[in-house]
Formats: C-alpha cells, sequence, structure tokens
C-alpha cells in the first residue's frame, strides 16, 4: 500500500512538472514571426544596423524573422506599409511628413529615428568658387531626378535670405550625378553626405577640392531616415514593434562599436561591393547622422517634439498642406524602450 501511495504521489509530481515545463516549451518551439522590412533604395553600408541584426541573430533573439526588399524611393516603401504589403520600411521622414499632409491617407507613423540629422547637402568644387552656401547662388547644380534634398532648398534659402531662384538646376538621373561633377559639367550637386561625398572620393576627386554644405549645418531642422511601421500591425502586435526597434538599437549599437565587422555584414549581401568605400560611407553616417549631440544626450530613436513641429514647417515651404501634421501625427515613441537602453556608452 506504501509502495502504491508513494507510486501515485511521484506520478502527480512529475505531472505537475510537466504542466509547468510543457508549456515553456512549446513556447520555445513556436516559429518565429515572419516580417517584410522595406528599403527605400538599392543596399549600401548605412543600413548596417538592420542588415547585422538579421545576420547576427538580434531579430531571432526576440521572435523575428525578417526579410528585406529594396524599392525605389521612400514613396514606394510608405506605399508598401500602408497596404500591409511590409509591416516595417526605412524610409526619408520628411517624406513621410509629406504623405501625412495629404488627404484620406493612412495614418502611418515612424517608431525610430535611426538619422538624428539629415544626410542633405550640397556638394561642390572649391575650384569652382564654392566655399559656403551663400556662394551656391548663381551657380549650376546637378539635382536628380526624385531627389529628395532639394526639396527642403526653398526653406533652407529663406532661412539663410537667399533667394531660392537662384540657383541654376541641372536635371539628370541619380547615376551619372557624381560623375558629372566630377567632369566639371556643374558647379555642384544636391544629394547625400554619405553618397555623393563619399562617391566623389572615390571617383578620385581630391578631398581638398570638395566642400560638402550640410542643411544642417545652414538652420536646417530635418531628422532624416526613420522606421515606419503599418498602424493595422502595430495595435494588433505591440510587442513585436518593440521587439523590432531593441534589435534595430542593439544592431546600431553593434554598429558603432564594431564598424568593421557591421560593413562585412553589408558587403557579402552586395555584388561587387568595396569594402573600404562601404566603412568609409558607414563611419560617414556614424559621424555626421546618428552620434549627434542630441543623440548622446537624449539616446538612440526619439526626437524633439519642438523640433519636430519645426521641420514640419520648414517641409510646408515647398509642399502645400491640406492639412498640416502635427510632430504626434508623425512620431510614436510608445515603442521605445527606456532612455537607458538607448543612450550610448
Amino acid at each position: 500500500m506504501n509502495k502504491t501511495r508513494a507510486f501515485r504521489c511521484l506520478l502527480a509530481a512529475l505531472l505537475a512538472l510537466a504542466a509547468v515545463v510543457c508549456p515553456a516549451v512549446a513556447e520555445d518551439a513556436r516559429p518565429p514571426l515572419s516580417l517584410q522590412l522595406s528599403f527605400d533604395r538599392p543596399l549600401e553600408s548605412s543600413m548596417a544596423p538592420f542588415i547585422s541584426a538579421s545576420q547576427r541573430g538580434l531579430f531571432a533573439a526576440e521572435g523575428l524573422s525578417v526579410r528585406s526588399e529594396f524599392v525605389t524611393g521612400s514613396p514606394e516603401a510608405i506605399a508598401r506599409v500602408a497596404s500591409g504589403a511590409s509591416e516595417f520600411a526605412l524610409v526619408d521622414i520628411n517624406e513621410l511628413i509629406r504623405f501625412r499632409g495629404k488627404a484620406d491617407t493612412a495614418p502611418i507613423k515612424a517608431v525610430f529615428v535611426m538619422f538624428n540629422q539629415s544626410p542633405y547637402a550640397f556638394v561642390a568644387r572649391k575650384s569652382r568658387g564654392i566655399r559656403a552656401l551663400a556662394d551656391i547662388e548663381g551657380k549650376t547644380v546637378g539635382v536628380a531626378e526624385s531627389d529628395l534634398s532639394i526639396r527642403l532648398w526653398p526653406a533652407l534659402a529663406k532661412q539663410n535670405g537667399l533667394k531660392a531662384s537662384g540657383l541654376k538646376m541641372y536635371r539628370m538621373s541619380a547615376a551619372v550625378r557624381e560623375p558629372i561633377l566630377s567632369a566639371g559639367q556643374v558647379d555642384a550637386v544636391a544629394g547625400f553626405t554619405y553618397l555623393s561625398a563619399v562617391n566623389l572620393r572615390d571617383r578620385g576627386v581630391p578631398a581638398s577640392d570638395l566642400v560638402v554644405l550640410r542643411y544642417n549645418d545652414y538652420g536646417c531642422e530635418a531628422y532624416g531616415f526613420a522606421v515606419i511601421v503599418n498602424p493595422a500591425f502595430a495595435a494588433a502586435k505591440p510587442e513585436a514593434v518593440k521587439g523590432f526597434v531593441r534589435a534595430v538599437i542593439a544592431g546600431t549599437h553593434f554598429s558603432i562599436r564594431k564598424p568593421e565587422e557591421a560593413v562585412d555584414d553589408v558587403v557579402a549581401r552586395m555584388e561587387g561591393g568595396s569594402r573600404d568605400l562601404e566603412l568609409e560611407r558607414l563611419r560617414t553616417v556614424i559621424a555626421d547622422n546618428i552620434l549627434t549631440a542630441e543623440v548622446r544626450r537624449n539616446g538612440l530613436g526619439g526626437v524633439d517634439t519642438a523640433r519636430l513641429e519645426r521641420s514640419i514647417d520648414q517641409v510646408g515651404e515647398d509642399f502645400k498642406f491640406h492639412k498640416r501634421p502635427s510632430a504626434a501625427d508623425i512620431f510614436d515613441d510608445s515603442f521605445l524602450p527606456p532612455v537607458g537602453g538607448r543612450l550610448i556608452n
């Protein structure tokens, strides 16, 4: 009888233990949540935080499996998120402001700002008489199709007492932007610091003859690239959005600490990518666009609301809003971890 009672007690204990363990095992066995991330341009090393998060298991640690696609421009990437074809996208936040300023658009918001400063700039040749922004008046500037930086030129010109119409714009495809400046067919080009400036040095243009006129150095308040999310997905799976953001933050920390390894992750996915060129590009992005004084104070990913409001007004200099969006329409900080987890040590 004692043996029977002991066996029953042991069986009961095992069943109780199974009740505790089995749910955890089932939890671990659940497949990762599959997500689509759209980039608005071809692969290059500014995307290293996302690529390293994927390559090094940071998304997987959050229970996520993230597929990447590369589309043509921020408007297309935003449209994919609006339709639900992609849960996330990395886009120019100023294009999101224009999207939200139209009538009857989906309530898409950014949940993480990757570029605390926009990469907008004029890249010019000193030998063509350009050393400061005021020198750009009367010069011929190459502007690529669908270039977003030139759209903030009216606000920048107004802020600096220049005539927006003072530029002679030479329209061209993005593929020939740097070659045309290198050949001397234009005096400057409008574009991104980490693309045009780095590419020109790679083409043999002496660094001593290049001047990079960053919009943010002349009063532009714009933020740059940011992660947006499909609103229905965010409402249904907020923990997944938080996990995605945590993984991107971890990927950003990794890219800052170990840029050489982060670039290796990117170049491994590129066809014919130059490791040296992409490493210089990533270091430029980190120094100019990510690790700003604001980020060192307040951590990665967030915004200064007053600054964002001012940047919306600057976008409005060249875009007629159906209804001006507010900062709250553009950015949602509820998916960010506490500041302590976002500070750069």
